[in-house]
């Protein structure tokens, strides 16, 4: 149940990294949303139904643009919880014993020898993060992005954020 929990989480980790990548509102997130909420029309029967439901009409407009910023909003409250609860799976079972055996032999306790190093590299990664913002914020962006989202003209290369990379590599790979 642990990996479950955990593959769950990575799919609501995605989910709200794409919610938040449509925010800005530029031409990118228009053709980005347009065309990743259309792969949900490819469920039978209920397909087209719920593309219309998550768009708020029939095409990518500001309704959709509402429901992804209040999504976008409430999903870390959802991460934060099942971050919690894979721990505690994580806890109670264990990472990688795939024999079942238990040995104490060569253990040393988390705290404060792993707790101390992760602490360290969170806040390393932090600050570089925020310095990263700060000095340079447009860096990683999509210059395409920032022209205000216009549904009447497509963008030459319609292609994801690099974060989202192998999910295309992984959709490009299945023929229509």
């Amino acid at each position: 149940i642990t990996w479950t929990v955990g593959v769950v989480l990575l799919f609501i980790i995605m989910g709200t990294a794409f919610l938040g990548y449509v925010l800005p509102w530029g031409q990118m997130s228009l053709w980005g949303a347009t065309v990743i909420t259309n792969l949900l029309s490819a469920i039978p029967y209920l397909g087209n139904e719920l593309v219309k439901w998550l768009w708020g009409g029939f095409s990518v407009d500001n309704a959709t643009l509402t429901r992804f910023f209040a999504l976008h909003f409430l999903l870390p409250f959802i991460i934060a919880a099942l971050v919690m609860i894979h721990l505690l799976f994580l806890h109670q079972t264990g990472s990688s014993n795939p024999l079942g055996l238990t040995s104490n032999f060569d253990k040393i306790p988390f705290h404060p020898y792993f707790s101390i190093k992760d602490l360290m590299g969170v806040s390393i990664t932090l600050m570089l993060f925020i310095l990263l913002n700060l000095w340079e914020p447009r860096i990683l962006g999509d210059p395409e992005n920032f022209i205000p989202a216009n549904p009447l003209v497509t963008p030459v290369h319609i292609q994801p954020e690099w974060y989202f990379l192998f999910a295309y590599a992984i959709l490009r790979s299945i023929p229509n």
